[in-house]
């Protein structure tokens, strides 16, 4: 090779080597590219290597907000959101710095240095063919995810790295640093309904940004390379492996000693994986009125005319309306809880009692009457609805629901994965009992628990709201504080046990005469009205029923909230009518707030992203009852908790089989002040359970989806065992949470009351009337 070198000096000799025309030649090539690259980001910023964003898209770059639902105690419950847009804005002061420092070390360490574009990294990227990692500055990133998109696989993917600087250049114009590192993170999808990290950190750990421990900030940036391949859910290992080398980063530069980088590795990903879908979370049932509320009132408020002069309303999806709603979330927890505990073990029960049953789960009905519930079933479901938007003939539609498939049906131990005939999965789950509940504060009117079944997720229908059903003896608190508002009569005012006969063509009755009688059989002699309600005797309301009418009573029920039809038929002393849960729990808080009405309310007020209040509620109250009346009423219900139907909330340990298996939770040892009725529907459909103490009243509903869905006896099919433990569980949670201040007082008593309770010396004053003639 060296005996080469003289050639080689000799070829390049300036006799040789014409240097002028190399030089000449680079240049023509430098100029040329540099006229090039000019030219191309020229066309890129003009619009010609495709859509550039104006001045005002980059001032305001388009990103939908979902409308945040949060609760009276502060706790975010669900986000109403366009699909793929559950986005909640976060602010640079909500993240926490390490949340910054693993962002920096691991997606662009130079980011505080460069203008959008990273000379050196772009540069490395060229000399490597990518192989030592890409060039895109976070800033490019946010461009890419705000105005380009995905990047294509052909040739387009050099003009949308053009544009990504272009834009990046512009971006970093127009934002400060802080700035751009905010809208990165509140634009990037973490999968699984977690657009952003303020939604990424309640879906995948149940807390705020500001609250993520180092850990698991790492996790969440470790996502921002792949959230589907290093997705916590779904790949648990890749997610620990990426979060680890995140961790190695912030160690390589300084922002992790190596002793904390090697401690914090060892540790396990833990997850508190919180979902945001709809049916999913806490308070699905309310969310979703919630929303159907807030739509409603969109439509009644517009913001503003645009500069066509039509009329603008806000977007429930796009805004990031601030629902502030009156739920307390732990108090909606609470019944949830107590929700699920019971009805588990009564649905165990249920399906015990129905081993026998040959057409099971219904009773008393005909083969054709089934027949007729699954077919009203088939052409209601969402599976027909799809087929008949797919075109599929009536007859396809039929057929299909006689094929086995695959499906995953809703159980109390878990989903299950099985094969079934759609018609199948139909009488499924007609087997399974649901509930209601609803709680309220009866001075304010908020609503502090709702709970409208037992799975959103597979049973819609909400049973506060939306569903009325027979509401039995729970009426019959209307028809005694009509007499008492109407004749003044005592608690301890004595009415006979016997039967009474309302006659054809009075109050309704048609067909022939209409004699209640008693669930006990006993007509003997005389009772208080206090002991009529807690034995729930049905003469007694009859009789009170026919000195007043049903008109009186239907009035008190309308000015006490209930806006669905009442028949009036003397029947409805008996609770024959159907209502809903939340006019129950809305006209029994009359009687805790001194016979004053409040409509109960689940939206307390509303405010724009910014801030501003669109909406704040002021409760609507009106007089109903007098304070007296109200007051004597309650006094009644104490009695029902104290000798009657609802007694059990106060009785010791049992060892009969209803008790020990059935009436979950059983002892509950309740002392302080209980006023309540149970009620229990013709054939046993409908167990209710109204309960009240001085600051909150709470509403209980359970029954099938048809009323020829039920238990045979009484003994499991009464209120005070499919109702009652729900509220018995639901108030022992309440009141072991002493941040709540749920009352265990005495119930208000009214100053000068003229009725006597004390039935010694109610006694002695009809007998001293009686020595004196009156």
């Amino acid at each position: 090779m060296i005996k080469w070198i003289p050639e080689i000096r000799k070829s390049m000799s300036s006799e040789n080597f014409n240097y002028k025309k190399y030089i000449k030649a680079f240049w023509i090539i430098f100029v040329s590219a540099l006229v090039l690259v000019v030219c191309l980001f020229l066309l890129a910023s003009w619009g010609v290597l495709g859509k550039m964003p104006t001045f005002e898209e980059l001032e305001n770059p388009k990103n939908d907000l979902a409308a945040q639902i949060i609760s009276s105690d502060g706790v975010q419950l669900g986000t109403v959101f366009k699909p793929n847009e559950n986005r909640t804005p976060i602010k640079y002061n909500d993240l926490p710095q390490h949340l910054i420092d693993a962002l920096i070390a691991t997606e662009d360490v130079r980011f505080y240095n460069h203008s959008g574009v990273d000379p050196r990294g772009t540069l490395r990227a060229f000399t490597s063919l990518g192989r030592k990692g890409g060039a895109s500055t976070i800033t490019q990133q946010l461009a890419r995810l705000l105005f380009i998109g995905l990047r294509s696989k052909n040739l387009d993917k050099y003009t949308q790295k053009i544009r990504e600087w272009v834009i990046a250049a512009r971006l970093e114009r127009q934002y400060t640093k802080d700035e751009i590192i905010v809208m990165y993170l509140n634009k990037y999808d973490f999968a699984r309904q977690a657009i952003g990290i303020g939604s990424a950190s309640r879906i995948y750990f149940n807390k705020q940004p500001i609250d993520l421990k180092i850990e698991e900030a790492a996790v969440l940036i470790g996502m921002l390379k792949s959230a589907t391949l290093y997705n916590p859910k779904t790949r648990f290992e890749n997610a620990t492996k990426r979060r680890n080398t995140v961790l190695g980063q912030m160690a390589k530069y300084g922002y992790l000693t190596v002793r904390e980088k090697d401690s914090l590795r060892r540790l396990p990903l833990k997850l508190k994986y919180t979902p945001e879908g709809y049916s999913e979370g806490r308070a699905t049932y309310f969310r979703k009125q919630v929303k159907k509320w807030v739509e409603q009132w969109i439509k009644a408020n517009p913001k503003g005319k645009n500069k066509e002069g039509e009329l603008e309303y806000y977007d429930i999806y796009g805004d990031g309306l601030k629902i502030y709603v009156t739920i307390d979330s732990r108090m909606q927890q609470y019944a949830e809880e107590a929700v699920a505990e019971h009805m588990t073990n009564l649905q165990r029960e249920f399906d015990k009692k129905e081993l026998h049953n040959k057409t099971s789960p219904f009773r008393e009905i005909s083969n054709q009457q089934i027949d007729r519930i699954i077919n009203q079933a088939i052409q209601t479901s969402s599976r027909r609805r799809k087929m008949r938007n797919d075109g599929k003939s009536e007859k396809e539609i039929l057929a299909s629901f006689e094929k086995k498939t695959e499906m995953t049906v809703f159980s109390w131990k878990g989903t299950i994965d099985t094969i079934m005939t759609p018609r199948d999965s139909i009488l499924y789950y007609k087997r399974f009992l649901h509930t209601g509940l609803m709680s309220m504060e009866p001075q304010t009117g908020e609503v502090k628990a709702w709970v409208g079944g037992i799975d959103h997720k597979y049973f819609k229908y909400d049973h506060v709201n939306q569903g009325a059903r027979q509401v039995g003896s729970t009426f019959k608190p209307f028809v005694y504080a009509t007499a008492i508002d109407q004749l003044k009569y005592s608690p301890c005012y004595k009415i006979p046990r016997a039967k009474v006969t309302i006659p054809v063509g009075k109050y309704g009755v048609s067909g022939k005469d209409w004699t209640p009688t008693n669930t006990d059989g006993n007509y003997i002699g005389s009772v208080t009205l206090k002991d009529a309600l807690a034995e729930s005797l049905n003469t007694v309301s009859a009789r009170l029923m026919d000195q007043i009418g049903p008109e009186p009573i239907i009035n008190l029920a309308k000015k006490l909230g209930i806006k669905s039809e009442i028949d009036s038929v003397a029947s409805i002393a008996l609770g024959t009518e159907t209502l809903k849960l939340s006019e129950m729990v809305g006209a029994y808080s009359t009687f805790a707030n001194e016979g004053i009405y409040t409509k109960p309310v689940i939206i307390s007020h509303i405010r724009d992203k910014n801030g501003t209040v669109l909406y704040e509620n002021f409760p609507e109250k009106r007089d109903v009852l007098s304070s007296e009346a109200a007051y004597v009423t309650l006094n009644l219900m104490e009695g029902v908790t104290q000798t009657g139907s609802g007694k059990r909330l106060r009785t010791k340990a049992s060892n009969q089989y209803v008790f020990k298996n059935v009436v979950t939770g059983h002892p509950y040892g309740f002392t302080n002040p209980i006023a309540g009725k149970t009620g229990t529907t013709q054939n046993h459909s409908d167990g209710w359970f109204m309960g009240i103490v001085p600051n909150l009243c709470t509403g209980v509903w359970v029954g099938g989806d048809n009323r020829s869905i039920h238990f045979e006896s009484i003994t499991y099919g009464q209120g005070g065992t499919m109702a009652l433990p729900i509220w018995a569980l639901f108030m022992k949670k309440c009141y072991q949470d002493t941040s709540l201040n749920i009352s265990k007082s005495d119930f208000k008593k009214p100053e000068n009351l003229s009725i006597e309770l004390d039935c010694d010396v109610y006694e002695k004053m009809n007998r001293e009337e009686d020595e004196l003639g009156f």
